[in-house]
């Protein structure tokens, strides 16, 4: 069964370069490479459920009536997403990320929202939505539209959400969260505590499930009732981190609409990452299904795939 996931969130278009380390304050440095890809961690999570995590994927967000719009697009499209949901706004560009990437794989980013910050809802998209075995989100859109999207699934539909990058969640958001996925500086820092614990214990609070990615170190997903499910991550040697986060939500997310046990999602999703990892570029970094089947045995063994 393929589950069909529905993403909603941004698309930007990442202009990343290459230096020896990020710069200082006030530093001029000189890239050694620039490129230009398709991003947004919506759109990234999207490319993550679909290409690497199989799922019958649809998204829903904005882009500018611009090149760099077709161009996004296009690229969506290529990996079978439904992009009916993605409306062109005429007042805004097409979002913008600026990525710095150091000589090992460490990276600063800086996003200008664009036409992220135009995203509403129709009734289609509300019905689209509703059609989802698993809702995603993110925060570089409005929250008040993620919450309105939450609202909009069936019930029974898991809402996802990737609170990311970290920002004080609204209480209507709140409410409708199933999963709440966060690496350890965003849970401390929802959370206001400086002890990853404590901040994941102070988070179930408010939410049913917390899933913190732990990078090289793999995930571990706490539940309120008690539940724990932590998975290493495979070992590789990571040349760009950009996107691997992204990826693991969108294969979990997948996963979970398949059916898949905690575990198996957890497994896949930290396969799909290392793989990611080793690649440069956002979307182009993720890798295919068959992938991450392959890595997911090698690593675990079992049956994926």
């Amino acid at each position: 069964m393929s589950g069909r996931v529905v993403v909603v969130g941004s698309v930007n278009m990442d202009v990343a370069v290459r230096t020896s380390r990020l710069p200082r304050p006030g530093e001029t440095l000189l890239a050694e490479t620039i490129q230009r890809s398709g991003g947004g961690k919506g759109a990234n999570q999207a490319v993550g459920a679909a290409r690497a995590g199989g799922a019958d994927t649809a998204m829903v967000g904005a882009v500018g009536s611009d090149g760099d719009g077709n161009t996004l697009l296009d690229d969506l499209r290529r990996d079978g997403i439904d992009v009916t949901g993605i409306r062109r706004v005429e007042d805004h560009p097409t979002g913008v990320a600026l990525i710095t990437i150091d000589a090992d794989a460490e990276n600063t980013i800086v996003v200008a929202a664009g036409a992220n910050a135009a995203v509403r809802l129709s009734d289609a998209d509300r019905e689209t939505i509703g059609a989802a075995d698993v809702v995603l989100a993110q925060l570089e859109i409005p929250q008040g539209v993620v919450a309105d999207a939450a609202s909009a699934r069936r019930d029974g539909a898991p809402f996802v959400l990737n609170a990311a990058p970290a920002a004080p969640l609204i209480p209507e958001l709140v409410a409708q969260i199933d999963v709440l996925v966060v690496n350890e500086h965003e849970a401390v820092e929802l959370a206001q505590l400086a002890d990853v614990d404590d901040a994941v214990r102070r988070l179930l609070d408010d939410v049913p499930t917390v899933l913190v990615t732990l990078g090289a170190d793999g995930a571990r997903l706490v539940t309120r009732d008690g539940g724990e499910v932590r998975v290493e991550s495979p070992r590789v040697t990571a040349t760009d981190t950009v996107a691997a986060g992204d990826t693991f939500c969108g294969v979990y997310a997948a996963s979970l609409a398949q059916g898949h046990d905690e575990r198996t999602c957890l497994e896949r999703a930290c396969a799909a990452a290392s793989l990611a990892v080793q690649r440069a570029g956002a979307q182009a970094s993720v890798p295919t299904a068959p992938e991450v089947d392959r890595q997911a045995r090698a690593v675990y063994g079992g049956t994926h795939g």
